[in-house]
């Protein structure tokens, strides 16, 4: 047996966590303590108040990985004092970074994957944002080679995520979000002709709504601005935010034409952090060819040894994701995601199919053609309670489900979305389709006629 030796004159290691001097005060909220605390203290009271967090597991509100293998725990480990951005001095972390890069635009059907260009991100919101910088940037040079006005681009969208809202604050682009029309959850290629023009730096589709979980239809919209470059001679290049939708459509909707198979696709962005199956804080974004990033967007750093070219908002970062991102891909490999994606993909059609036999429930997306979710509303009876209500109740469990209204044109619909991801087996989507039903019994006995939840988290 191994022999544990104490340290007879550290007399912190003898003590009890709960009976050291700082379990005896609160935790330091405002300025640093005068004195230090033994590290095994310091854990667990900072464990402890992370016991208050929800159980990740069972959050069906983000899109986010919440279940890695233990491989990828230990790749993480190991890379905690990599930064990605030194790529002289980890050129090996670098080189799986670059191979990450090939392997989704070979993915996404790249003409030639071996020569695209692309990078890593701390998420599709960096990279969105990226993208929409060198739309902007080709955009201002065509416009300044015509001798034409620059100072009032715009992007067209259909309901996207903040980040998308933030691109245009930020970097001064007018956003027109099409507002949904009639029965419409996205943007529909009917709509580009009110919407964009000469100062149009490109339109953004998005492979799996934030709000529903549905594709819009890139090949109709990419076909539409065809038809408008031809009638009215505006070449307007389109950006495809598949944060979640890029790693499943390759795999289980091989038929949607999406990705740079369409020459109107010029950039794409996904979220390995996402159905990705990699840990939080790793996104990507790939540029169908090397003309489509504009050389002055990147910069040449030497101050860290070699010269390294990097695009990006954010410079310092960790390496560990970009490397449980390569592992994924080892690990998985075609056959792999494809089983990981469709179990997910039936999982939610299953719950689909089961919630829609709820006489109280109304569908708006039952996990078939898009994201492995759900989306659903209140039937227009008064059942004297909302679904804040209900996401309300079923936390009591431990489940976080987002409930929220739709976007312009639609606010008044307010919506229950689940998202079923990597770890959720059929045996807990099972065990919450009882809770929700628990729950909703328990709303129709007790109303809430004066309800005061409000909308939570909905990562849109």
């Amino acid at each position: 047996m191994p022999i544990h030796h104490v340290d007879l004159t550290d007399e912190s290691s003898l003590q009890d966590i709960y009976a050291t001097e700082a379990s005896q005060e609160g935790l330091p909220k405002y300025r640093l303590p005068k004195g230090r605390t033994a590290p095994h203290a310091a854990y667990s009271l900072i464990r402890d108040e992370l016991l208050l967090d929800g159980n990740a597991r069972q959050n069906l509100a983000t899109f986010c990985t919440t279940w890695v293998e233990d491989e990828v725990k230990q790749l993480m480990e190991d890379a905690v004092d990599k930064n990605m951005i030194d790529k002289d001095e980890y050129p090996q972390t670098a080189e799986l970074e670059n191979r990450c890069v090939h392997i989704l635009a070979d993915l996404w059907h790249a003409e030639k994957s071996w020569e695209t260009i692309g990078c890593s991100t701390t998420g599709s919101s960096e990279a969105a944002m990226l993208g929409g910088l060198a739309f902007k940037w080709q955009w201002r040079k065509r416009r300044e080679a015509e001798g034409k006005d620059t100072s009032k681009p715009n992007i067209v969208t259909g309901p996207v995520q903040i980040c998308w809202k933030k691109f245009a604050r930020y970097f001064d682009v007018e956003i027109r979000e099409v507002p949904l029309e009639g029965d419409a959850l996205g943007l529909k290629p009917e709509d580009l002709r009110k919407y964009c023009d000469e100062n149009t730096i490109g339109v953004v589709a998005t492979l799996g709504v934030t709000f529903t979980g549905i594709y819009e239809p890139v090949e109709a919209l990419a076909r539409e601005l065809d038809e408008i470059e031809r009638d009215l001679g505006l070449d307007i290049p389109m950006h495809i935010d598949a944060a979640s939708g890029g790693f499943i459509a390759p795999f289980i909707q091989r038929d949607i034409v999406w990705d740079f198979q369409l020459e109107r696709v010029r950039s794409i962005n996904a979220s390995g952090h996402k159905y990705g199956l990699a840990p939080l804080g790793v996104g990507w974004i790939i540029w169908a060819s090397k003309q489509d990033l504009p050389e002055e967007l990147i910069f040449y750093v030497d101050y860290l040894g070699g010269n390294m070219p990097t695009f990006a908002l954010n410079f310092s970062r960790p390496g560990g994701e970009i490397i449980a991102q390569y592992y994924n891909f080892l690990r998985l490999g075609r056959e792999g995601y494809t089983a990981v994606q469709q179990a997910c993909s039936d999982t939610a059609q299953w719950l689909g199919a089961e919630l829609a036999k709820l006489e109280q429930l109304d569908m708006v997306y039952d996990g078939h053609g898009g994201l492995p979710a759900v989306a659903y509303k209140l039937t227009k009876a008064d059942h004297g309670f909302t679904l804040y209500d209900l996401s309300e109740r079923v936390r009591m469990k431990g489940w976080q489900i987002a409930s929220y209204p739709l976007p312009s044109n639609r606010e008044e619909i307010v919506v229950q979305r689940i998202l079923i991801r990597h770890g959720v087996s059929r045996d807990l989507a099972k065990m919450l389709l009882v809770d929700i039903k628990r729950a909703i019994e328990h709303l129709l006995k007790n109303p809430v006629p004066n309800s005061s939840a409000k909308p939570g988290f909905h990562h849109g």
